[in-house]
């Protein structure tokens, strides 16, 4: 009738237990030194380091103050990570570049324990010669994450949760890790629960569904939003609640003082009204004030945070920043698994929450026929319709612990490699013209980190449109259809941020001028060309080399003879055929 059953103590067993390692295996492939298992070949480690063929080498440490050449030494042992410098051999433009590179951003040197990860973990970006700049899209899997959950799932056998076998109770038993695994990284204190999700979208629509809109309360949400975000409006206006919008500025988020005008101004009245904020722009590269979230609670509103954009490179307390609820999508943090996101969310908001039907799972008791239903006592199930994605979880817990070792280096490094980007595509000009060769749209960042541990008041993402030598804008296509022949995964588009983008392209107007059913065909006709930005994203893998790429990618653009055969090829690419 339900999926009430009891839950007997499975015997603990170690996480080396739980994939069944054998100590004195040789793994072949090498992974990164922080890793998630005990890995026995270092000295493999070592060689594949010294031998990968890249930009960068080996550069010796200097010696101790103390050091003597007479007095006997320990040998040396491996160290996390070896600083790299350029190759003395390799005096081409790039290796000049990276050398001017590190002269400016001296800091960049202190992250350089990711350069070590991006030649272990993430070699198969080098190997197969792809530039990937779509972080904010997905980020890239690390294959040491694989590798352990592909062991994991060999030696282990598990079953569906909603029963009380071996395997079932092992199952629920590496789900329950994964909820304490994502609390412990959000850093949330007592009172919050975990429900696990497809995605970020999937938490998103869990809350707007569910939250109890009525005539006398409101949704108040910030124009430069996810769709996912905006999709929740439609509950709202359906059970007569208002909808109301922040501005966005011309480079994405809100100002300050404005958002709490409109929040003042809708304040909550003997009810409750709910305030969505997105943490970080998919495509402004704006980052909105956690602050405004106390602001918002003092007020009465209850409040859900999109993070989506937000914790893949930035450190969340939920200490700090008390929100009712978080929505996450594990795959944009750490690449794998996808179809796992979360809702970080408080116990005591889950209960005020009126789900509008129940499934499998959920539920304790059902009338058939009948209208009786007992949903289950443990607050998390009622809101995980079906089966989770059990098989998949324990990557979670394991893809937590691997992202928190890495995570506090991660801001300082986007940082040099985005003021670096910024600069240099901001100086690139038409050789026939004079005229600059695109235009960067997104919000930058106001200042430079210069230590590790350090957070930023915007993202890695830079969008940006490319123009003729005329002034005239190059379609998106033309753009994209480049990077794919030179092995360049970025993107281009709205991002699913209309107002976003809306704000960046300066076509607030138009947009207001937009008439039910009305394609996005119609909308270019009306606008004139073709919608949206040129996107790069920068994440955990991201090195110079990338970004010199992407230069160099971009520089083309100025070159006549160079664009003139690029858009040739383009323009005689037939209709349907795959650019």
């Amino acid at each position: 009738m339900g999926n009430k059953h009891s839950s007997p103590v499975v015997p603990h067993q170690t996480h080396e237990q739980r994939i069944s390692i054998n100590p004195n295996h040789d793994h072949s492939a090498p992974t990164s030194r922080i890793s998630l298992r005990y890995h026995k070949s270092q000295a493999s480690l070592l060689k594949s380091i010294s031998s990968h063929d890249t930009l960068l080498c080996e550069k010796p440490s200097a010696p101790p103050h103390n050091y003597h050449p007479s007095v006997p030494h320990p040998p040396p042992t491996l160290t996390t990570y070896t600083p790299l410098t350029p190759s003395i051999s390799r005096q081409d433009a790039e290796a000049r570049a990276y050398s001017a590179f590190l002269k400016l951003f001296p800091e960049y040197q202190s992250t350089w324990i990711l350069d070590t990860l991006r030649r272990t973990d993430y070699a198969r970006l080098d190997r197969t010669g792809e530039t990937y700049v779509d972080y904010m899209g997905g980020a890239q899997h690390p294959e040491s994450l694989v590798r352990v959950h592909s062991a994991f799932l060999t030696e282990t056998v598990m079953g569906n949760t909603h029963s009380v076998s071996n395997s079932s109770k092992l199952s629920s038993r590496y789900a329950d890790e994964a909820r304490d695994a994502v609390l412990s990284f959000f850093r949330a204190p007592p009172g919050y629960t975990v429900v696990f999700t497809a995605n970020a979208t999937a938490a998103l629509k869990l809350v707007g569904e569910a939250y109890p809109f009525k005539s006398n309360n409101a949704y108040i949400l910030g124009a430069d939003s996810h769709n996912s975000v905006h999709g929740i409006r439609e509950y709202a206006l359906r059970r007569g609640a208002g909808v109301h919008y922040i501005p966005s500025t011309s480079t994405g988020g809100f100002v300050l003082s404005t958002a709490k005008d409109i929040l003042s101004q809708h304040k909550p009245q003997n009810t409750s009204s709910l305030f969505a904020l997105t943490g970080a722009s998919n495509i402004t590269n704006a980052k909105n004030p956690l602050s405004i979230i106390r602001f918002a609670s003092s007020l009465g509103y209850h409040t859900l945070l999109d993070a989506a954009a937000l914790a893949p490179s930035s450190i969340i307390s939920l200490s700090e920043t008390p929100v009712d609820a978080m929505a996450v999508s594990f795959y944009k943090m750490f690449g794998y698994p996808t179809g796992v996101g979360a809702l970080i969310v408080k116990e005591s908001f889950l209960e005020i929450l009126e789900r509008p039907w129940f499934a499998g799972g959920t539920v304790d008791v059902v009338q058939v026929p009948g209208p009786i239903f007992t949903r289950t006592s443990v607050l998390h199930e009622q809101f995980e319709d079906g089966t989770i994605n059990f098989m998949t979880l324990p990557a979670i817990t394991d893809g937590l612990r691997f992202l928190s070792a890495y995570l506090p280096f991660l801001p300082l490094r986007l940082s040099c490699l985005t003021h670096y980007l910024v600069t240099s595509l901001s100086c690139l000009r038409h050789d026939s013209s004079g005229t600059p060769v695109l235009k960067i749209l997104s919000k930058l960042p106001s200042r430079r980190l210069k230590s590790v541990g350090e957070q930023g008041d915007s993202g890695s993402t830079i969008s940006l449109i490319f123009f003729s030598p005329s002034g005239e804008m190059f379609p998106n296509s033309f753009i994209e259809h480049v990077a794919v022949s030179r092995n360049i995964s970025l993107r281009t588009g709205c991002m699913c941020n209309p107002g976003g983008a809306a704000s960046l392209l300066g076509i607030e107007d138009q947009m207001e001028q937009l008439y039910p059913s009305v394609t996005l065909k119609d909308f270019e006709r009306v606008v004139g060309r073709e919608l949206g930005v040129v996107r790069i994203s920068l994440g955990l893998a991201s090195n110079f080399q990338d970004v010199w790429k992407i230069v160099m990618f971009a520089s083309s653009f100025g070159d006549s003879r160079t664009r003139q055969a690029l858009w040739d090829t383009w323009t005689n690419v037939p209709i349907g055929q795959a650019v």
